[in-house]
């Protein structure tokens, strides 16, 4: 496993997120040595689900939105669940915070329904992505070439349709992290 302790990463999530799409890459990242941190609406504990009606697990943010600065993170990773990215597309800041890490070319990763964030934030534009059959004509209105694959890498992009996907998803995460770190380095 590479060594990510140098890496610095940024969660967005709120009330709806998925819980294994948030905690399985998250802890993935951690234990292969990444600082991560939670940035939400509020710092109030925030609702995970499964299957996007049973309540699960809760977790506390470490920022609010408005506290982020984007330069301080080397990737971006955006869980799903129905209402998560519905409600995070909905605030223009971290609409921004996409825009901003696509822009800067660093690591974005997005599973299920989150990629409706990457819609809302027009970065997905001529990108091979793959997400949640739901979202799949929205990010092809909004020019994505979509394809039903487990995950989909395009150039700082991972994409994943499903939880039963976070394996291959997770491992997309730290390599696309890896590589960074280390064109940053050379």
């Amino acid at each position: 496993m590479a060594d990510l302790s140098q890496a610095r990463v940024l969660i967005l999530a709120t009330d709806g997120f998925e819980r294994d799409e948030l905690f399985l890459p998250r802890q993935a990242l951690i234990d292969a040595g990444a600082t991560v941190s939670l940035a939400s609406i509020t710092t109030d504990p925030i609702q995970g689900l499964v299957n996007d009606t049973e309540k699960a697990d809760t977790i506390v943010p470490d920022l609010t939105l408005d506290d982020v600065d984007t330069e301080e993170f080397d990737a971006l990773l955006l869980p799903g669940g129905v209402g998560n990215p519905d409600k995070m597309r909905l605030q223009e800041r971290a609409v921004e915070i996409v825009q901003e890490f696509m822009d800067d070319d660093k690591p974005v990763a997005a599973i299920c329904h989150a990629p409706w964030l990457l819609v809302e934030a027009d970065v997905v534009d001529g990108r091979r992505m793959t997400s949640w059959p739901s979202v799949r004509t929205d990010l092809e209105n909004a020019g994505a070439d979509v394809v039903d694959e487990e995950v989909v890498v395009d150039g700082n992009l991972v994409t994943s349709r499903k939880p039963a996907d976070i394996p291959a998803f997770n491992k997309a995460i730290l390599a696309a992290l890896t590589e960074a770190l280390a064109e940053e380095a050379a």
